[in-house]
């Protein structure tokens, strides 16, 4: 597949108005909206992962938002073989393609290719999942570590979604992680004619909007969102579960702490979401990524 030419890409920390430049840039270009956010890809998390509602969607073509069942992991792996299943498709035919979100990975994988790692059986993943529940990610980390050294040091000791993963991937394919790491596949998107902005936004203003944000998902239903996915009974390692709300609304329903305190809990958490988007994106981006400020008009005529 050729990559796709004329691409727009829109990045930036959590609540800092990226539906609302995708949303005008689409009106603009009459361009297809793509999800690049990795907890927007789950079904039943439409509040607390802030998906554009039923305004939004009226308004312009939304591609991969909610497509995933929660109890299930995704990965960018299975990201870019969506938004390659699409271009195949024909799904843009001649429109630009604008992707949007806060996951950093996503926009590298999309630019700069992505490694070719092989599929893992579902016995396997669950195998290794269960080792996690079981010995906890310490013990697993230090069989990585010998299994893999350089995975391992690339990977916090208690960071167990990614410890399974390498595991997983090194016992499917009989091949470390950090081997199929050096093998990148080509990009999707082609970075000579796309345009690609990233919001910096003024960290005190965030914060506010994120508070505000926080404050209206409460009223729009969070807590009973938190309770949904609850009752599916996913494993608790599974990313939908590490949404920033779930826990905390989650625990002060179960009376453990108040809803007050789960509310300015999962405010905090997403401060520090935010505040490790905007690092990622500073450090990882070049000068090809043209910075604006939030709120800032962007035309592309």
């Amino acid at each position: 597949m050729a990559p796709l030419r004329n691409a727009i890409l829109i990045a930036g920390p959590t609540a800092s108005g990226k539906s609302a430049l995708a949303l005008a840039l689409a009106r603009e270009t009459d361009g297809v909206i793509v999800n690049a956010d990795s907890m927007q890809v789950y079904g039943v998390l439409d509040v607390l992962t802030a998906r554009p509602g039923a305004a939004e969607l009226a308004q312009a073509e939304h591609r991969l938002y909610g497509h995933v069942d929660p109890r299930v992991a995704h990965s960018t792996g299975r990201y870019m073989r969506e938004v390659r299943a699409l271009a195949a498709q024909d799904a843009f035919a001649g429109r630009p393609a604008i992707f949007v979100g806060g996951t950093g990975l996503y926009f590298r994988a999309l630019t700069q290719g992505l490694s070719q790692i092989p599929d893992v059986p579902d016995a396997i993943r669950e195998k290794w999942r269960a080792a996690a529940r079981e010995e906890g990610p310490a013990a697993l980390h230090r069989l990585l570590a010998e299994r893999d050294p350089v995975a391992a040091a690339a990977i916090r000791a208690t960071d167990a979604q990614r410890i399974v993963r390498a595991l997983e991937v090194e016992e499917a394919s009989g091949r470390p992680l950090s081997h199929w790491q050096g093998i990148a596949g080509p990009p999707v998107v082609d970075g000579a004619s796309a345009r690609m902005f990233v919001i910096e936004p003024d960290r005190a203003e965030l914060a506010r909007r994120i508070s505000r944000r926080f404050d209206a998902m409460m009223e729009k239903g969070a807590v009973e969102e938190a309770r949904a996915l609850e009752a599916l009974d996913p494993d608790p390692a599974l990313p939908a579960m590490k949404a920033i709300g779930v826990r905390e609304l989650l625990a002060a329903d179960r009376g453990e702490i108040g809803m007050a305190e789960a509310a300015e809990r999962a405010k905090a958490a997403t401060r520090q979401y935010a505040k490790r988007q905007m690092t990622w994106f500073r450090n990882q981006f070049g000068p090809q990524w043209r910075r604006i400020a939030m709120g800032e008009a962007v035309s592309l005529r």
